[in-house]
């Protein structure tokens, strides 16, 4: 039963740092600025 929570417990910390890594990994300031309500294209770096 223990190896079973533990495997458990390894593949949700594998899914939350894939998570992680795909959202924060590509950017160096974070998210894109939401300048398409002003009619003003986004910035590109």
């Amino acid at each position: 039963m223990g190896l079973i929570l533990l495997e458990a417990l390894a593949a949700a910390i594998a899914l939350v740092l894939i998570v992680w890594w795909t959202m924060f990994s590509g950017r160096k300031g974070g998210e894109l600025d939401d300048r398409d309500d002003a009619g003003e294209p986004p910035k590109r770096d």
